[in-house]
């Protein structure tokens, strides 16, 4: 029964309401706002309509944009001092879960200085104490992948280590957030089954891991079941705002299930993924590891009704045997077109999978402690063997 909630995020849900934020009490005079380093935000108008209303709102701004699809350790290093230097109050991310978890980092070195590095706080990370306040996060996600609207962590890769791994703090929660769906019918149809994905491992992690309870069990159930039946059809027909909502609301819950609970290894085993392969999309990673590491538990039988429950989540209503939930699993990935993900693909070669074993135990152990088996390195490599295709 135990749990701890703790979301202080001023969230405005629904189609249309990017329109009124220039109605929000706002935590500053000066805004950065910071963007990817793609054409998206720009190209369908999310940037001007935002600076539009913080505008209207009397809010001065000035634009970064140059955040990675894997946010890069010397990237969110420099938005922070751009902050600084531009005499920003606070940041505006509007994006992306890259870009969301960048203005974690990015929030932190504006205020304190130095390298956001040394704010890190698991792996090489100097875990420096963050002193002075954080510059004040508004959030605006412009997919529904990684719920980071509402948390207080952001993932950043430090490519000279090959870590991915967050700067999480309670002070890092972004003031107001904006989840507008009419947002999202921009993105493509595989990036939209991607992210889609990432936000259903959450919740299914949070399902499995050992710090679940009922508050996190009726979150991720809710997310599970929204996704298996919407975002197939958000997939299909991405103007379709029904389906989008589903999956962003989803997404959102994903967000705080990491709150209340946990993800598990799989997700530090991916991050090891990307963080040697820069280009891989998360949710990419966190699809092809997704048979091989779920089968594992299954047939170690750390809780086999949890997985018979996740079938049924996942609409085989009739599932009464944990393996159900594989083929359930696969079923929808074959739905939304992301069935067939290679490793290969992504230049992903099996000699690498000693080195990111080692760095998904030590830059991203924390996830393990969730697992209800202990991993040892060896038991992850066999995964990854197992996964690679």
């Amino acid at each position: 029964m135990m749990f701890n909630l703790h979301v202080p995020t001023r969230v405005l849900f629904g189609c249309g309401q990017l329109n009124q934020l220039h109605a929000q009490a706002m935590p500053g005079k000066k805004a950065m706002i910071i963007v990817s380093n793609g054409k998206s935000v720009k190209a369908n108008g999310y940037l001007a309509r935002t600076e539009e209303q913080l505008h209207q709102a009397g809010v001065e701004t000035f634009l970064f944009d140059k955040i990675e699809a894997n946010p890069l350790r010397a990237t969110v290093t420099a938005g922070g001092h751009a902050a600084s230097e531009g005499g920003a109050d606070f940041l505006v991310a509007l994006g992306g879960g890259s870009v969301l978890d960048a203005s974690k980092g990015i929030a932190v070195v504006a205020a304190n200085g130095g390298d956001v590095w040394d704010y890190i706080t698991n792996g090489t990370g100097k875990g420096l104490p963050i002193a002075k306040e954080p510059l004040p996060i508004i959030a605006i996600t412009t997919t529904a992948g990684t719920g980071s609207e509402t948390d207080m962590g952001g993932v950043i890769t430090n490519p000279e280590t090959k870590e991915k791994t967050p700067i999480k703090a309670p002070q890092l929660f972004p003031r107001l957030a904006i989840v507008d769906p009419e947002l999202m019918v921009s993105v493509p149809p595989h990036f939209t089954a991607l992210q889609g994905f990432d936000a259903l491992f959450h919740n299914i992690e949070g399902y499995i891991a050992n710090k679940a309870s009922l508050m996190s069990e009726m979150i991720s159930l809710t997310a599970i079941e929204a996704i298996a039946r919407y975002l197939p059809i958000a997939v299909k027909d991405g103007k379709n705002l029904k389906a989008r909502e589903k999956v962003a609301f989803a997404s959102y819950l994903g967000g705080i299930e990491m709150v209340v609970c946990s993800t598990v290894s799989e997700h530090s085993m991916e991050h090891s993924l990307s963080s040697f392969h820069q280009e891989l999309p998360h949710g990419a990673g966190l699809i092809m590891l997704s048979e091989a590491y779920f089968t594992y538990f299954i047939e170690h039988h750390v809780c086999d009704g949890r997985f018979v429950r996740l079938a049924q989540a996942l609409g085989m209503t009739d599932a009464t045997e944990p393996m159900d939930f594989i083929t359930a699993l696969k079923h929808l990935q074959n739905e939304c077109g992301v069935g067939d993900l290679k490793m290969s693909d992504y230049g992903i070669t099996p000699d690498e999978f000693p080195q990111m074993a080692h760095i998904a135990k030590t830059a991203m152990a924390f996830l393990f402690t969730s697992d209800r088996i202990d991993l040892s390195e060896e038991d992850v490599v066999e995964i990854y063997q197992k996964a690679y295709k």
